[in-house]
């Protein structure tokens, strides 16, 4: 099995780095490797440090730390409900962040378009935390009864988040003032705008959710076995479903301040990743970092280009690839 998982790791490293490299050449502006490299050497022109430094560089890595953090959140889902077409998109906790952004970005823009300032972006994580963990006490709330019973979280959860999404749409209904646009972006899930400024603002926080998951992972290993082997393995089951439900809520919400609300990318990484390596998390996690992180950059490679100068909100993009697989696996749900 180990040699099996390294097998994994590395077709989804040098996947992940070949879209990388695609990612960083094409564009309205095409490059060349040698220029990408004699760039990255310091001999590039000025055109091209900017269209790499500038703009793609941070909107790769945005999307990498989205992908990492959105696959994390669904591994842990998926343990925690015992339900495998759990993650944070469709349980609520990704329209929830979404919700509480949206009225951020609205509050602070008087004109048509506004960039956003740099108070707003670093405020941008902290309520978007909020939004996810007020989602989340919802979700918890309504669906404790005696204890958390996972099909419960999880048809709770698809409820709020119907109930949110809705919210959301009422409030673009409303809106009388230019920030339709911008709140557009992180309703469907947009990387563009992406600048260093969100990556500084969301690496340290998703590197820090992210290794407190992994060095807990062995207790999500013993939540797969079921609540009552665990508890007699010395589990404190509730007690730790809720740490692993906060865990999941901080990444989402990450997410969702990087770039909005996507929707499928916390289910199809770990997903496929447990089908190659198993559900040990401390190979399921890694693998579905690399393959979410394949995804959602292959995804808004694809968005940025085919119907330039037109683009496509990456959120779209990956939910024509998610819908089928959702229902795929629904139809295989016993």
């Amino acid at each position: 099995m180990k040699n099996k998982t390294f097998l994994a790791l590395g077709i989804a490293l040098l996947l992940l780095l070949g879209i990388f490299l695609l990612s960083l050449l094409s564009g309205t502006y095409t490059l060349t490797l040698k220029e990408i490299f004699d760039t990255f050497l310091g001999k590039g022109t000025k055109m091209h440090h900017t269209v790499i430094f500038g703009l793609r560089l941070p909107r790769i890595i945005s999307a990498v730390l989205v992908g990492a953090s959105l696959s994390t959140a669904g591994c842990i889902l998926q343990s925690i409900t015992k339900n495998q077409l759990a993650e944070p998109g469709i349980i609520g906790l990704n329209a929830g962040a979404a919700l509480a952004v949206v009225l951020l970005i609205a509050s602070n823009s008087q004109n048509y378009y506004d960039a956003l300032g740099t108070h707003t972006i670093l405020l941008m994580p902290i309520v978007s935390i909020l939004g996810a963990f007020g989602a989340a006490l919802l979700i918890y709330g309504l669906s404790c009864r005696k204890g958390i019973a996972p099909n419960r979280l999880i048809l709770v959860g698809i409820g709020v988040n119907a109930g949110i999404n809705a919210v959301i749409t009422l409030y673009q209904l409303n809106m009388s003032k230019g920030d339709y646009n911008q709140a557009l972006t992180w309703i469907s899930g947009s990387l563009w705008g992406s600048s260093w400024q969100f990556v500084y603002m969301a690496a340290p926080i998703i590197s820090l959710l992210i290794g407190m998951t992994f060095y807990k992972s062995k207790v999500l290993d013993v939540i797969d076995l079921g609540d009552e082997l665990a508890t007699g393995l010395g589990v404190l089951m509730e007690k730790e479903r809720r740490k692993f439900l906060m865990l999941a809520v901080g990444l989402a919400a990450s997410a969702t301040a990087l770039a909005g609300n996507i929707a499928f990318l916390g289910l199809l990484g770990p997903h496929i990743a447990k089908r190659i390596v198993g559900p040990v998390h401390r190979r399921q996690i890694p693998l579905a970092i690399l393959i979410s992180a394949v995804i959602i950059l292959l995804a808004d490679t694809a968005s940025r280009n085919l119907f330039a100068p037109l683009e496509i909100p990456v959120g779209i993009t990956i939910s024509v690839i998610g819908v089928p697989y959702f229902i795929y696996l629904m139809a295989r749900e016993k």
